[in-house]
């Protein structure tokens, strides 16, 4: 009987390749290793199969300042795109006017946690309560409960995953990151944006980046060129029962 070893260092090369896109055996991890490996992990939605349909989706994470929020939604609304804002609890709490904005005019207001913690490190009851008062400050404001969750710092482990699950919730990361949050250029975040833009792409921008603001509408013209319909998460991810393989790709369950 052959038996199989996993060492620390393949189980963190194979999770990162799995998040990358990077096949594990151009690092020298087995394809066998990495079967054991994506059978125990529970990998949260990076991206959604949508066959050859252009179409993705573009998110905010709003933490911490407000001073942007009007001006990407004075942006959004000029180009008549909707998109995702996963918003902390704190965060809703301290600017409910804008929380109420983002949904009224026809954005998901996604769960970013209620105090934006590392959640790998909470016990169950903590994150559970991280989820719901989140989700019951946000209720509060638009009468709808969110059903997306992004784990703050794309910090996540099994736990947290199937946390989100057990609530009814999508936990979703992104497959490509703007980098705005170390404030490139204007040019420079299109180009993170946009060049390696696929079909059911989930893009990763803050409100309170520097240059997010001046940025945007060239990031939506960039996407727009490509052939890409932009949509909320919410209507990019299939209903129904799914799976993610080891890259974070959303699948339907056949």
């Amino acid at each position: 009987m052959r038996f199989l070893v996993l060492t620390k260092r393949s189980l963190l090369i194979i999770l990162l390749c799995a998040v990358c896109g990077v096949s594990s055996a151009v690092v020298g991890v087995s394809t066998a290793s990495q079967a054991v490996a994506s059978a125990d992990r529970v990998i949260p939605v990076y991206c959604v199969d949508r066959g050859e349909e252009k179409v993705c989706s573009i998110s905010f994470d709003a933490a911490w300042g407000n001073e942007q929020t009007d001006t990407l939604l004075d942006i959004l609304g000029e180009n008549d795109v909707k998109t995702t804002f996963f918003l902390v609890g704190d965060w809703v709490k301290k600017y409910p006017d804008s929380v109420k904005k983002i949904a009224a005019e026809g954005h998901d207001v996604g769960n970013h946690s209620s105090t934006h913690p590392h959640m790998t490190q909470l016990s169950a009851a903590e994150m559970n309560a991280e989820l719901t008062d989140c989700n019951s400050e946000v209720k509060k404001l638009t009468g709808k409960s969110p059903t997306l969750f992004r784990p703050p710092y794309g910090d996540y482990n099994n736990d947290v995953v199937n946390g989100v699950k057990a609530l009814g919730m999508y936990c979703v990361q992104w497959n490509i990151d703007s980098l705005d949050w170390k404030d490139p250029t204007p040019e420079q975040i299109v180009k993170n944006c946009t060049e390696k833009l696929v079909p059911g792409s989930i893009i990763l921008l803050h409100n309170g980046a520097k240059n997010t603001p001046a940025a945007l509408p060239d990031v939506i013209k960039a996407i727009k060129a490509k052939g890409y319909k932009i949509v909320p998460i919410s209507e990019l991810i299939p209903k129904g029962k799914y799976y993610t393989d080891v890259q974070g790709m959303m699948h339907i369950s056949q």
